[in-house]
Order: structure tokens, then sequence, then C-alpha cells
């Protein structure tokens, strides 16, 4: 059992305590009488330096004065202030993040989490290693992303359960990315569902995970449940301070408007958010914010814009060294240019993020199974279409099967339908009917109940 004083501070035992005292004794050059006097003998100091005996919280008050340290220094070690100094550091390391590159920031987040850990201060190891895990996002690094946010799980696990949902979000942002869309879900459903049952309806931990969960339903086909995600967001966002918090939910929410049409309404609420991250100067979610608009530009046909929003998130998000999201935008800005007839261009784009290791750029890797699946099957079908187009029926099928390949294992059913309908084409026109009706069928049995299949029911909906 810890034993704690009166405002909650834990106390070593006995050893350890008195094992303090004897060093800091000696390094004042003070006898035990003259530690001891007037309120103690020097008797109980040889007692409690020996570790025999547990003393009062008024003993250690006395003995901390005499010292010249504080009483939290002495019962524990830790030295006075150092957890807000802690804070203080970590909050620079947040801010390092938002505005440089997630290796720096990185480094900061670690120094801070060794004497988090040297001080046994929990709560501060926990926010160093969700700072890491965040950094390493950003990079591409997704096992060890992982690994951090399920370490920071692991530490909080005793606290209630909104303090551990930023590590939650982490996880299933990891597997999202990974392509492994349904255990993203999974981790963010059976969350909510969870704090449901204790009661625990804080609005910041459920508007964290309604906004995270949006990009898996909608990747995964669930559009209902993703927009119903983006209503109860919309429904917390006055009952949250946080801005960032804020100006993710209108990022999120604006996927929603784009499936519907709603193409004005996305626009105004991606300006929404870029406004609250110019405002805050987080650079990367501002590159998403653009990295969108380009996407609404291109959905509704205007490409000049939507290459020059594409190559702003690109530009900036490359600036920062984040590796793994520059990668996912370039795929959507090969898209675009092949569109406007800018097809060498596009390939030139497509072809080393399928193939690229570690390079001066600070790439981490190939876009791939694991890494980026759903970009790697777009990468791989938009290789194919520009095979097709140059009269390379081989070479396109071969990049049809690798997307779909890619596409199958991360459930991202949209653009299953889409590549089915894609290669059944290629099939047909080669005069392989029967194959051609195979990829067909497939994609009809993807889009037969897409995103639903093993989700299971929805999360129970908090009270309002």
């Amino acid at each position: 059992m810890t034993h704690r004083s009166s405002d909650g501070v834990p106390v070593d035992d006995p050893a350890e305590i008195g094992r303090r005292v004897l060093r800091l004794r000696g390094e004042r050059g003070l006898t035990q009488r003259q530690l001891a006097e007037p309120a103690y003998t020097a008797a109980y100091v040889s007692t409690l330096e020996s570790g025999k005996v547990r003393p009062s919280e008024a003993a250690l008050r006395h003995l901390a004065d005499r010292l010249g340290v504080s009483y939290e220094e002495l019962a524990i070690g830790r030295p006075a202030h150092l957890a807000a100094e802690l804070r203080l550091r970590l909050t620079d390391a947040r801010r390092a993040l938002a505005t440089g590159a997630p290796e720096d920031a990185a480094e900061l987040f670690r120094t801070a989490h060794e004497e988090a850990v040297t001080h046994s201060l929990a709560d501060e190891q926990a926010d160093a290693l969700l700072g890491l895990g965040d950094c390493l996002l950003e990079s591409g690094e997704l096992t060890d992303a992982r690994d951090r946010f399920a370490a920071a799980e692991r530490l909080l696990a005793d606290q209630p359960l909104p303090r551990r949902v930023p590590a939650v979000r982490g996880r299933a942002t990891a597997h999202l990315l990974s392509g492994e869309l349904r255990y993203a879900c999974y981790l963010l459903e059976s969350t909510l569902d969870e704090l449901d049952a204790a009661g625990l309806h804080d609005p910041e931990a459920l508007l964290l995970l309604y906004t995270a969960s949006i990009a898996p339903y909608m990747d995964m086909g669930a559009h209902a449940r993703a927009a119903h995600a983006a209503e109860l967001a919309l429904a917390l966002a006055p009952r949250v301070d946080d801005p960032a918090l804020v100006a993710g939910m209108h990022r999120g929410v604006a996927r929603t408007l784009i499936a519907e049409g709603r193409i004005a309404e996305a626009d105004a609420s991606l300006a929404k958010a870029q406004e609250l991250y110019r405002q805050l100067h987080i650079r990367t979610e501002l590159a998403h914010c653009h990295w969108m608009r380009g996407y609404v530009h291109a959905q509704d046909g205007d490409l000049g814009h939507a290459e020059n929003e594409l190559r702003t998130a690109r530009d900036i998000l490359a600036s920062k060294r984040a590796a793994l999201f520059t990668e996912q935008v370039e795929v959507e800005l090969a898209d675009v240019l092949r569109r406007r007839g800018k097809t060498d261009e596009a390939e030139a784009l497509l072809r080393p993020l399928l193939t690229a290791g570690d390079d001066e750029q600070g790439r981490a890797g190939p876009l791939g199974a694991g890494r980026g699946a759903v970009h790697a099957g777009g990468a791989h079908r938009l290789l194919g279409l520009i095979a097709e187009e140059r009269g390379d029926t081989e070479r396109a099928e071969e990049h049809y099967c690798a997307a779909l390949s890619l596409l199958e294992r991360s459930s991202a059913v949209g653009d299953l339908v889409d590549l089915c309908r894609l290669l059944g084409d290629l099939l047909r026109r080669t005069g392989r009917v029967e194959a051609a009706m195979d990829a067909y069928r497939t994609g009809l049995g993807h889009r037969a109940a897409p995103g639903t299949t093993t989700l299971g029911p929805a999360p129970a909906t908090p009270p309002m």
C-alpha cells in the first residue's frame, strides 16, 4: 500500500527516505543533533536514517525545512515543481510537432519521457508517449506509433476511461493508416460503448472518438454511420473548449458533406477548420485542410484549383518531413494530374511511392500493405489506368490486381467496387468474359453490404 501525506503526495518506504536523509545531511555537513533539534533527538534521526522507522509527515516536514529541500523531494526524491516544469516542456514539444519536423519534436518528447520515468511521474510519462506516438504517425512508422499509444494506455490503466481516450484514438489512427479499417472501427466503437455503459459522457472524449471514426467509416462505405457520427460530433462541439478538437471535428464533418454532394457546405466547414489551425499554428492539420479542399475541387470538376490546393498541402507536409502524409497526398495529386492530361508527370510522381525506401527526402518506405494500404491501392489503380490508356493491357491488369489485393485486405469498399469495374471492363475488352464476370461479381459482393458485415450494431448514442 502506498503511503500518502495529508495533501495526497505519495511517500516512499522508510529505507529510501533514510538513505535520502543521510545523503542530504552529509552534503550539508550537519550532525544528527543539528538536524534533529529542536523538535527531535539525534537518536530519532539515527533510527530514521537506518530505515527502521517510518517518519511522520510532521517529522518529514521538519527535516525538509532543516535540509533546505521541499517536503516532496524528501518524501519521494522528486525536485519541487518538476511535474509543472515537465508539463511546460511537453507543451513546447507539442508546439515543435505542430510547426516543425516530427523527428525534432520526438527528441523533446523522449527527453521528457526519460525524466518522467526517473521520477515516477506516470501522467507525464503517458503524455510524452502520446506525443511520441503522434510524431511516429507523421513520419509513417506505424508499428512503433501503435506501441507508444499502447504503452500510454497501460500507464493510465487505473485512471478514468476519458483520460485514456487519446491513446485509443492514436492506436485506431495507426491501424487506419496501416489499412486495418475494421479494427480501427472496433477500437473506437468499443470505447464509445464502454463510455456509455459507465455513464462517462465526457464531451471531449466523445468528440475525439466520433471525429476519429468518420474516416474509417467513409473508407469502408459505411456512409450512414459516418453521417451519424458527424451529427453527434456537431452536437457535442459547443460543449468543448479545445479549439484543436473543434477544428478536427469540422474537417471530419466536411468529408461526410462531400459524400452527400453538399460541396459548398463542405468547403465552408473546411474553411472554419483552416482558420482555427492557422490561429493554433498547427501546420500538419492545416495541410490536411488544403488536401481535403483539393479533393473537394476535384469532385466538383475544378481541376486547376484542385491541383493548387494539393500542391500546397504537399509542400507543407514535405517541409515538415511528414513522410507518410506527403506520399498519400502525392497519390491524390497524381490523380488530378492524369485527369488534366499530365500523364507523364503523374506517373513520375507515383512510381517512387511504391518502390522507395529510406532516402534523403525522409521517406520511411514504400506505400503498401501495413503502410498506407488504401493509397497504395490508389497508386496501383492510377498506374493501371495510365497503362491502359497507352494500350499496355498486360501492365494495366498487373496494377489492377495489385490494387485489388491491397484494398480487399483493408475493406475499402468504395474503392474496391470501382476497381472491380475497371478490371472487369479490361478483361471483357480482351475477350476473357468469364474472368470479367468474376471481377464484376466480386465488386457486387462488396457493394451489397458496404461496411456493415462485421461491424455489429452501432455504438449507443450518448445523452446530449
